[in-house]
């Protein structure tokens, strides 16, 4: 198939599923789209261990495979989501928040990536330096579907402002350390060790040079942007800003993530407050939300699709949901540690710690990092425990989170 085949049908696919489970499931718009493609390929599955051959299951199977999930996402989708999500939170919030959200994006990340690891090693078997990249890819949580929660649940100010701010930077944050968990795993033998020199120079490179790189490109634009008034070109403006920013960043080897946040804050700060008349706001706002929302409905019924890749093997199976509560511990104490530094100077939003533990969703950015990974004898266990994360992430924490948000806030109120 084509590209434009394969898009009309996922986007084709993606309506109808949207549509089935807004008149019937009625579950939230990310959740029930991956509910629903996870029961269909699961439907699938089940009927070709029934019918061995099953032809519809063969099929579907060679289609889906025939989508590159992992460049699909971080070469494409990716830039377009991210730069949507950063062009609505509140700067000024950010910034009084600033700390919390630096610490947590990047301590709090090399915390879980070594907690995870450990706990992987122990559990699993496996290598510890292999342990080390699913520490690196299953820690940042998904800013795709943190962002999509946060439209579904009421939290206050500066607690949404962390989850968000987070989310947005700590997958950055993790690429970075997956490139290097990976970079040390991988490295064939003959290859020379890389260095602790290179390491740093890598995250540096990636993460600042991203981050500059996103800056100069958003600054730019919205000098443009002052000197006109033109919605339809001030939109293509944006467009370009992203992609032109994204590939950019890959082509140096920065971040191209950090780098569309970056310019994507300062259009939604900057652009929108002095660069843009009311109806290029309007109509830039609404460009953007709808991408966001469709891209959000085709990359959620791909995680669901994705089962199709998944070895089913019992005992992977089962390191998967062992790997739960590794994941959440984990994310606990990264989240409490940043948390119980800052909290010598400050207060914060009762229940931040549990609110961010259990809201701190895995989703397609840990998806795409695994199927990135080269064929390795460890890839088919990393890539099920990976899912069966993801999957109770999205689902079971995505449809709890606003009751526990709303325990704490009860709990808050009655002290």
């Amino acid at each position: 198939m084509t590209p434009f085949d394969i898009a009309a049908i996922l986007v084709s696919l993606a309506a109808a599923c949207g549509v089935l489970n807004h008149f019937v499931i009625r579950l939230p718009a990310t959740v029930g789209l991956v509910v629903i493609g996870l029961a269909a390929s699961l439907i699938l599955v089940g009927l070709n261990a029934v019918i061995p051959g099953f032809s519809i299951d063969n099929v579907v199977r060679r289609q889906i495979l025939e989508i590159d999930f992992a460049d699909a996402l971080l070469k494409g989708m990716l830039g377009f989501l991210l730069f949507a999500g950063a062009l609505h939170v509140d700067f000024e919030s950010l910034h009084e928040q600033k700390w919390a959200v630096a610490l947590m994006a990047t301590l709090g990340v090399l915390i879980s990536t070594a907690l995870v690891a450990l706990g992987f090693h122990l559990i699993a078997g496996v290598p510890i330096l292999i342990a080390f990249v699913f520490g690196a890819l299953i820690s940042p949580t998904d800013p795709v579907a943190v962002l999509s929660l946060l439209k579904s649940i009421k939290v206050p100010k500066a607690l949404e402002t962390k989850i968000a701010g987070e989310s947005l930077f700590n997958d950055g944050v993790a690429y970075v350390v997956f490139l290097i968990a990976t970079a040390v795993a991988f490295r064939e033998a003959t290859d020379s060790p890389i260095t602790a020199l290179e390491m740093a120079e890598l995250f540096v490179l990636e993460a600042g040079g991203g981050a500059v790189l996103g800056g100069a490109a958003g600054w730019l634009v919205y000098r443009i942007m002052r000197r006109m008034d033109d919605y339809a070109l001030e939109v293509l403006l944006t467009l370009a800003l992203v992609m032109g920013t994204y590939s950019l960043a890959h082509a140096l080897h920065m971040s191209g993530p950090i780098a569309v946040v970056v310019a994507g804050l300062l259009i939604g700060h900057s652009g929108v407050r002095y660069g843009m008349s009311a109806t290029t706001r309007e109509h830039v706002d609404s460009f953007w939300r709808l991408i966001d929302e469709i891209l959000n409905a085709v990359l959620f019924l791909l995680i669901g699709l994705e089962v199709l890749t998944v070895a089913f093997d019992t005992s992977y199976l089962l390191y998967g949901l062992a790997s739960i509560p590794l994941v959440l511990v984990a994310r606990a104490i990264a989240v409490g540690v940043p948390i119980t530094v800052l909290r010598l100077g400050r207060e914060f939003t009762p229940g931040v710690v549990p609110i961010m533990t259990w809201g701190g969703l895995r989703g397609a950015i840990s998806v795409a990092l695994v199927l990135s990974l080269p064929d390795h004898p460890e890839k088919p266990l990393l890539l099920t425990v990976t899912y069966v994360v993801v999957i109770f992430s999205i689902v079971v924490q995505g449809l709890t989170t606003g009751r526990v948000v709303r325990h704490y806030m009860r709990k808050a109120g009655a002290d």
